[in-house]
């Protein structure tokens, strides 16, 4: 297990004001947005698992999701579009002593950076890549993304969306990553243990959070409230809701939650450093 993570470690009880750049507040995420949840729950597996906070360092991209990362009082990285896993590579390669969490969304992850999230997962080098997947470009004017369910409204498919629905875990196993895990905000307890076993995984590790965009998303698409989208996640979880796909247009497949892959594989990290340390031995440097 990586030194970083120390789980015997004595720690008083959890409290998020310690974690977060109070001068910060207020926030700016909506009310209802999944991603304070999904902040919370990151904040919660860090806590349990003793990390100090200058032994971590969060890696963000654009969007919403992106912002996200600003109020973590560690060490926080706000890059362009798309290329938080590649900024994410160079900083674990340089400094290998630093737990690295990617906090991304999306598009960001799956659309302008999808080749980086492709070799990140080939590689294996110790990340863990949090992917809040709010379905839209919830920041930048409610566009469809790669993840938009079939049929649903956004600015740039005022008749619904017509492609079919990416499936970033699918992607993410078949790409290589040695763990890959789903969990929705509605189950918070269960989001931060999903994270934290994300977190002791000594490789690379790739999260999809199933997030909820109330004001953009949810009201152009007519999904209620706050209180109305999450329930309906506990809905797409239920195997029974999807007997007939006619009948359910917007998520034809059930929503498996957990560890939906998990692998052994050698750290690219820890393979990179032996290999140099072997070519300067036969240098004599």
């Amino acid at each position: 297990m990586n030194e970083i993570v120390r789980k015997d470690a004595v720690r008083p009880a959890f409290d998020i004001k310690d974690y977060l750049r109070l001068d910060l507040m207020p926030h700016f995420m909506c009310p209802g947005c999944g991603h304070g949840i999904a902040l919370r729950a990151l904040l919660w597996a860090t806590h349990e698992l003793g990390i100090e906070k200058n032994q971590l360092a969060v890696v963000s991209g654009i969007g919403c999701s992106g912002r996200v990362g600003a109020y973590i009082d560690a060490n926080t990285y706000h890059t362009t579009h798309g290329r938080p896993l590649a900024f994410a590579t160079g900083l674990k390669l340089a400094r290998p002593d630093l737990k690295v969490i990617v906090i991304t969304g999306d598009g960001d992850c799956l659309a302008i950076g999808g080749n980086h999230l492709i070799h990140a997962c080939r590689r294996n080098l110790d990340i863990t890549c949090l992917m809040l997947n709010n379905e839209v470009y919830g920041m930048t004017g409610g566009q469809v993304s790669p993840t938009t369910s079939v049929n649903r409204l956004t600015t740039t498919t005022p008749a619904g969306n017509c492609e079919p629905t990416f499936d970033a875990c699918k992607l993410a196993e078949a790409a290589g990553a040695s763990f890959v895990g789903r969990e929705v905000t509605r189950q918070a307890p269960a989001l931060k243990n999903l994270i934290r076993a994300a977190m002791e995984h000594d490789g690379f590790s790739f999260v999809e959070v199933m997030s909820d965009c109330t004001e953009i998303y949810g009201r152009k698409n007519d999904l209620g409230e706050s209180p109305e989208m999450i329930l309906s996640q506990k809905a797409d979880m239920r195997p029974e809701a999807f007997g007939n796909v006619a009948d359910q247009p917007f998520r034809p497949n059930r929503l498996v939650t957990g560890v939906l892959a998990k692998q052994e594989r050698p750290e690219y990290g820890r393979t990179y450093r032996a290999r140099a340390a072997l070519e300067r031995a036969k240098k004599g440097r």
